[in-house]
């Protein structure tokens, strides 16, 4: 008699990783992006090829090393041995999110280096997080002696006159002029994990949504509101892009459950109208 074992799809396994805050897996969360993409994906093997570049820098790190040693050898590895950089020539591949990829092409974005770097700079014992900065991710080490604002990007340091340099075209379309400037660190809170796998949905989100692939769009929305039950306008997006896809009676479902909680939505009236349209298409 042979017995057979359920392997869980994709989203129920992402669904089991992203369920609670308390040691939320960040890296195995973020591998598991790939699933839609590449359903034969190794998961464990990715990791592993993670546990193996951390093996390889704590070899070169001496027992005594402080902590800004061990951040100068694990950015002498990353940047310059290994080659690990942006992606200029293809930023908008939707691989560039893939953490499985990244690790052979050794080419990603701000957010999908950093989660590498991470996961690396925690094994050597840094005090390290990921930095949700508007419009470029960032890495935070903190010091004995103060902390290093980091593009992951290149590893560069940046320095206060930097970030402010960079934190301009934010305040300008914000509309916040020289009487309102908050601080610096304002912007350099850690990003919890969850927020941080959630800007990497929403940066596919955003590529599969422009390029208008609906059925590659379908399933990140599936992760988004696995991840945030209460992001009701991902609901709304997952049913216009299930409308577009004929899938009429589950556009309608979603479009119903964001209007049942956007009560100060700007297209309440078009979403309104448009669940009309489906109640006409269904019967």
């Amino acid at each position: 008699m042979s017995i057979q074992f359920d392997v869980p799809t994709p989203l129920a396994y992402f669904a089991t990783l992203v369920h609670s805050d308390d040691d939320f897996p960040l890296l195995e969360a973020a591998v598991s992006l790939a699933q839609d993409e590449y359903p034969e994906l190794d998961i464990q093997q990715v990791l592993g090829e993670v546990d193996q570049l951390l093996e390889r820098v704590k070899r070169r790190v001496p027992g005594d090393a402080s902590a800004l040693q061990r951040l100068r050898v694990l950015n002498q590895l990353f940047y310059r041995d290994l080659g690990f950089g942006g992606n200029l020539n293809d930023y908008y591949d939707p691989e560039n999110s893939f953490l499985g990829v990244v690790l052979r092409s050794r080419r990603g974005i701000p957010i999908s280096l950093a989660v590498l770097w991470l996961e690396l700079a925690l094994g050597l014992g840094l005090n390290a997080s990921g930095v949700a900065f508007p419009g470029h991710f960032m890495l935070k080490v903190n010091l004995p002696k103060g902390q290093v604002v980091m593009d992951p990007f290149t590893g560069q340091s940046l320095s206060r006159e930097d970030l402010s340099e960079r934190l301009e075209p934010f305040r300008r379309s914000a509309g916040r002029g020289d009487d309102f400037e908050a601080p610096i660190g304002l912007y350099l809170q850690p990003a919890p994990a969850r927020d941080i796998i959630a800007r990497m949905l929403r940066n596919l989100k955003e590529i599969h949504r422009t390029q208008e692939d609906w059925a590659r769009l379908i399933p990140v929305l599936d992760r988004l509101i696995t991840l945030l039950p209460q992001a009701w306008g991902e609901y709304r997006d997952r049913g216009l892009a299930r409308a577009e896809q004929g899938q009429f009676a589950l556009a309608l479902a979603d479009l119903e459950v964001y209007l049942s909680h956007a009560d100060d939505g700007l297209d309440i009236d078009a979403i309104a109208e448009r669940v009309q349209e489906l109640r006409r298409e269904l019967n």
